[in-house]
């Protein structure tokens, strides 16, 4: 008995510890450890807030060219997406103004000149020789990947950029690498260049007349495939010039933030009040569990430094919903088995083993189709989606995990009235001959 005692006193101090590191932070860096947790509260490390709670910057970027194609238009506005996506900023947004604009909002970033510092530009795209003379521009780029593989029959298997041309470009890419692959060591490279940065300077070994080659060299997996997107992201034959820079305030401002989280706090109540009196010892248990779960599921959003706007918060409840009808689902299944006559020990076993099939199924039903937003959605979509997925990873774990372990802990200290189990004295006429 003493054992399970202390087993429920650890898992409520444990919660307990959490929710003090959410709220506070931790910093062990002062003994030597080198471990720090910053607090959710914390925008500049913890969770960020969106544009609409918080406001940010507004850039609007102008194609410096007569005209823009449709297809060209819709490759600026995916190039801005994904480089924001890449940074972190999955709730900033990025809509075309006409054919040639393209505006993006930043949540948080205030100062318009850091965004723009921030998000870079997109440029044109230049392989210039060690002569200084330009080879190839963006046009000349059919595509570029990263690969992993191996590039000779003995060698072992490598990180490195596949680049594939243009048909027009080979001749002149031929003649680039034979006048290059003649030159010393140290002189017989050409350099990627993206405006006036240089991404990469491979060397050439011999003449290239073929649509496609290689770059290789110490690549990991991340940089072989950041080149790889440099090179995609500067094929656009323009260059992008602001046009507009101005920060914003929040459209809906901590006002919503904060009476979103009082309606969340006050659902939150009425739904441990509910569980306590329907399912009572369950729902005592089921009311840790869920702090815990929130506890927990805000740790994650801190410390993957997650963008929160309002659907992103609606991610978040609609998850805590999720582990509310697990728990209901545990909790149902264990009655059942308790009216077929069961002891409580066996009815718990039964119970959760019957409901796990369908916490599974619900689960992963919704996990999916947070992929399918996270894949095909932007913005403050993806935001949702992240909240979301997030949250149901977490609603199972504590669901299936920590309930379970908590109720396999109270009844080990004795506490088989199947009253206390959710079921009414009309349904257990048998009273304590069961359990």
């Amino acid at each position: 008995m003493a054992k399970n005692i202390a087993k429920i006193v650890l898992i409520v101090l444990i919660i307990g510890l959490l929710a003090f590191v959410a709220v506070n932070g931790l910093s062990l860096t002062a003994v030597g450890i080198p471990v720090e947790i910053h607090s959710v509260m914390d925008e500049e490390h913890g969770i960020r807030k969106g544009f609409d709670l918080t406001g940010g910057s507004v850039i609007v970027y102008e194609a410096d060219a007569e005209t823009v194609t449709t297809e060209q238009s819709d490759t600026i506005r995916d190039i801005m997406r994904k480089r924001l996506d890449r940074l972190g900023f999955t709730e900033a947004t990025v809509a075309k103004q006409g054919e040639k604009r393209v505006v993006i909002e930043i949540p948080s970033v205030t100062n318009p000149d850091e965004a723009i510092k921030t998000l870079g530009k997109t440029a044109k795209l230049h392989f210039v020789d060690s002569d200084g003379v330009e080879i190839l521009t963006g046009d000349d780029v059919k595509d570029a990947k990263a690969q992993y593989g191996q590039l000779s029959q003995n060698g072992s298997n490598e990180h490195f950029v596949e680049l594939t041309l243009n048909s027009a470009a080979q001749q002149k890419f031929y003649e680039a690498t034979t006048r290059m692959s003649q030159k010393a060591d140290g002189q017989n490279y050409i350099s990627i260049m993206l405006d006036e940065e240089e991404y990469s300077r491979p060397s050439v070994k011999e003449p290239i007349n073929s649509d496609s080659c290689v770059i290789s060299g110490s690549f990991t997996a991340e940089s072989a495939k950041e080149l790889a997107t440099t090179i995609k992201e500067g094929q656009l034959p323009f260059n992008l010039n602001v046009v507009e820079r101005r920060s914003s305030g929040p459209s809906l401002g901590d006002n919503a933030l904060s009476s979103s989280l009082f309606a969340g706090m006050i659902g939150l109540l009425i739904i441990l009040l509910f569980m306590i009196i329907v399912y009572r010892l369950p729902g005592v248990v089921a009311a840790i569990s869920l702090i815990g779960y929130i506890t927990l599921d805000v740790l994650v959003l801190a410390l993957t430094r997650a963008n929160l706007s309002l659907p992103g918060i609606a991610g978040i409840i609609l998850s805590i919903g999720m582990a509310v009808d697990a728990n209901v689902i545990i909790f149902e299944r264990i009655k059942d088995e308790l009216r077929l006559g069961k002891t409580v020990g066996a009815a718990l076993d039964a119970g959760f083993h019957r409901a796990l099939v369908a916490i599974i199924d619900a689960n992963v039903t919704t996990a999916i189709a947070a992929v399918v937003l996270y894949i095909f959605g932007t913005g403050t979509i993806k935001g949702f989606a992240i909240t979301l997925g997030l949250g149901i990873i977490v609603s199972m774990f504590t669901a299936i995990v920590l309930t379970k372990f908590l109720l396999k802990a109270f009844f080990g200290l004795n506490v088989k009235n199947r009253w206390l189990y959710g079921l009414s004295k009309k349904k257990d006429e048998g009273g304590e001959a069961n359990v």
